[in-house]
């Protein structure tokens, strides 16, 4: 649900950073059309290359790659003007199989490309040390095993960029080799799977050496003082791996870091003032969930150039500098889940020029700080989980950029008011603010309906009271929303299904009354896959966390679900409910809804989550729900249903608490066993044999009640029979 959202930025959703070196490099690609034709051997050695790969998953170079022409017409192939083959250039081209090593015999190749295929295998080491080649990208592929440690050598490698990320490479990462490629300028081995300490031996043999990423794998122990010694390095990103220990003194003296990443690791200690300082060409310094403690030091205000600023999830406390504003190139702060305290208005948001700023899960207090108004490229605003209170103020309408805004779980009062001064934000995405405005009365005022563009809104968690307002139906665009936990009533309003977008659902405990609108069952983006195409893929500004541990940047990718639990909604559920065949999850729980479970949502084939407990629900469990592989949670609880419950599929995993508060419900591993109890019929026949017998006995006299016993028997007999093949029938 999401009044359980945890609405907060995460470090591992930072902005992916260019590849600064390669970015660079690859400007040099173009060269002049050749004057002269390839040579046999070079020809010879790319078909080598082809015949390496699988056949029919070759991106088409088939075509033109034919024996007998010249290969500097092939594609992806760029000769220089006396026909030597500099580059091979092939990424994205769909391509399967091995790396040959052959295409180190290409002598004058100085750029190879090979990034975003599927090719498997290891990297030739002929390639990566080959005597000419200055760029080599083999990034987003398939590629695997332990990269060779190469002994020194006199005259060294010329390979300046090497890109071997997203691959699936293990063990350690080589620290020899480095000795040998003392031209080396970026190096990024990123979303891999080494293991082990890193070595500084990087950086420290290249002079020239200005970018290492080995973000993303699974290396360990503390971080070298040695980088300090890495007068060039500018771009420095360790983050997401499992070092430990303090941050190292000796780092603050590579003085020329424009970019420092360390997040999601396990180091400790506070961030010193008198060390950071020193970085005063920092742009991003990325020290999220790294386990930080003490308070942000008043010398950040004195990196003048810092652009993005990541200090979310650590132990930090304090007041932030009241000098933050000193920052006036910041655009992009998060300090998310840490106790600072204070009140905000003690920074002056004027200098900065914000684009996303995130303050949730603090201890922040007083008021919206008036100054971040005057931020009027804000893009992002999220104060939730805080201390926050008071009322909105008509500045807020300065922020016209406005696309993500979220006070969630704060004291915040007046939601009309709130809501008409927000009507300026004309560019309004998602707004969550729930958890504020307790016991208010949720506006009708139809001069609400001025939202055009938003997609999500959350006004969950307030004890609103009143009706679901009519201005709802008029946010065209909506996909998402959530009104639950308050005290609304009235009927599901049916317009519900005017919201075209409209996917997720959630209404659960409130007051509301009457039966399961038939409208419900008509939103287009439950009933067609055509119509999701129509969604929005755009990423959200900030991302929102449905439980801790997971989180999503796009609206697109939240589940489809309709939540109507805990109301007094009455009536039958309604058989159309199975035309919203991708639907993730449906909750009708702890209603007084009556009558069969409708065959017909076994149609929802796309079903994880079923839950009808609490309800006054009768008959048989239909069987065609063992069909619905994907269902993960199922409940049934607490009705009056009868019968055997479904086996096979999913339902061999459901405990039997899915089953429990309904004596009529028979199962071989809960208690009432289908084996043991007689069915309906045959208990009728035995009570009608009971009831002749009575009769012969006063009627008749000895000769009647021996022929009734002899028939009693026999027919009693017949009964015990069908009794015990029944239900081997139905169980086939």
């Amino acid at each position: 649900m999401l009044q359980r959202l945890r609405c907060a930025s995460s470090s591992s959703d930072k902005a992916v950073m260019p590849f600064h070196g390669l970015a660079v490099v690859l400007l040099l690609l173009c060269f002049a059309s050749p004057t002269s034709s390839c040579t046999e051997h070079e020809a010879t050695t790319l078909s080598d290359f082809l015949g390496g790969l699988v056949p029919g998953s070759n991106g088409g170079l088939n075509v033109s790659w034919v024996n007998g022409t010249d290969c500097c017409n092939w594609e992806g192939i760029v000769c220089s003007s006396d026909g030597i083959v500099t580059d091979v250039l092939l990424a994205s081209k769909g391509l399967r199989g091995v790396i040959s090593p052959s295409l180190a015999n290409l002598t004058g190749l100085l750029h190879l490309n090979l990034s975003h295929n599927s090719l498997e295998g290891s990297l030739p080491v002929e390639l990566f040390f080959s005597r000419s080649i200055v760029v080599l990208d083999v990034s987003f592929n398939r590629l695997g095993g332990h990269l060779q440690e190469i002994q020194s050598s006199s005259h060294g490698f010329p390979i300046k960029v090497l890109n071997i990320s997203s691959n699936s490479f293990t063990g350690p990462f080589p620290s020899k080799t480095w000795k040998a490629t003392k031209s080396l300028v970026a190096l990024s081995a990123s979303h891999n799977s080494f293991e082990g300490p890193i070595s500084s031996s990087i950086c420290i043999n290249g002079p020239s050496f200005a970018m290492l990423d080995l973000s993303h794998n699974k290396f360990s122990g503390n971080i070298s003082p040695g980088f300090g010694s890495c007068s060039m390095l500018r771009v420095l990103k360790v983050g997401h791996n499992n070092l430990t220990g303090p941050l190292p003194d000796g780092l603050f003296n590579a003085t020329s870091l424009e970019h420092l990443s360390l997040a999601n690791n396990g180091l400790q200690g506070v961030l010193d003032g008198s060390s950071i300082v020193k970085l005063s060409r920092l742009t991003v310094l990325d020290l999220g969930l790294t386990g930080l403690s003490g308070k942000m030091p008043d010398s950040v205000s004195q990196l003048r150039r810092l652009e993005e600023l990541y200090l979310d999830n650590n132990n930090m406390s304090g007041e932030l500098p009241s000098t933050l504003g000193n920052c006036s190139n910041l655009r992009y702060i998060t300090i998310r889940n840490n106790s600072f305290i204070g009140d905000l208005s003690t920074v002056n948001f004027t200098m900065l020029d914000l684009r996303i700023a995130d303050f949730s899960m603090n201890l922040f207090t007083g008021p919206i700080p008036e100054s971040i108004y005057s931020c009027s490229n804000l893009v992002a605003l999220r104060l939730a989980y805080n201390n926050f209170h008071g009322h909105f103020s008509p500045r807020i309408g300065n922020l016209r950029s406005l696309s993500f805004f979220s006070i969630t779980n704060n004291s915040f009062k007046n939601i009309t008011n709130a809501l008409q001064m927000l009507k300026s934000c004309k560019n309004l995405t998602s707004l969550l603010i729930g958890t504020n405005f307790k016991g208010e009365t949720i506006p009708q005022d139809e001069t609400i309906d001025v939202f055009e563009n938003l997609q999500v809104l959350t006004i969950d968690d307030c004890s609103l009271v009143g009706k679901i307002p009519l201005w709802i139906s008029k946010l065209a665009k909506l996909k998402m929303i959530d009104l639950s936990v308050n005290q609304l009533s009235g009927p599901i309003p049916s317009w519900i299904d005017e919201l075209g977008f409209l996917f997720y659902l959630d209404i659960s405990s409130n007051n509301l009354t009457g039966n399961i609108e038939i409208a419900l069952t008509k939103l287009p983006m439950l009933l067609l896959e055509e119509n999701v195409a129509k969604l929005d893929p755009k990423f959200l500004e900030l991302p929102v966390f449905w439980t801790p541990s997971r989180q999503y940047r796009m609206v697109s990718a939240f589940p489809r679900i309709l939540c109507l639990e805990n109301n007094n909604f009455t009536g039958i559920i309604p058989p159309e409910i199975g035309q919203l065949k991708l639907l993730d999850g449906l909750n009708l729980s702890s209603n007084s809804l009556t009558g069969e479970i409708p065959q017909e949502i076994c149609n929802l084939t796309n079903l994880q989550i079923l839950d009808l407990s609490n309800n006054q629900l009768t008959g048989e469990i239909p069987s065609a729900l063992s069909d619905l592989h994907f269902l993960s949670r199922f409940d049934v609880s607490n009705n009056k249903l009868e019968g055997e419950v479904p086996s096979g599929g999913q339902f061999d995993s459901f405990s039997n608490s899915s089953y429990s508060g309904n004596p009529k419900l028979c199962r071989p591993m809960i208690d009432n066993d289908c084996n043991s109890r007689p069915s309906s019929a045959s208990g009728k026949r035995r009570n009608n044999l009971r009831r002749a017998l009575v009769i012969g006995i006063t009627a008749g006299g000895l000769i009647a009640l021996i022929l009734l016993a002899c028939f009693l028997i026999a027919r009693l007999a017949y009964d015990d029979h069908t009794e015990n093949v029944v239900p081997l029938r139905r169980r086939r």
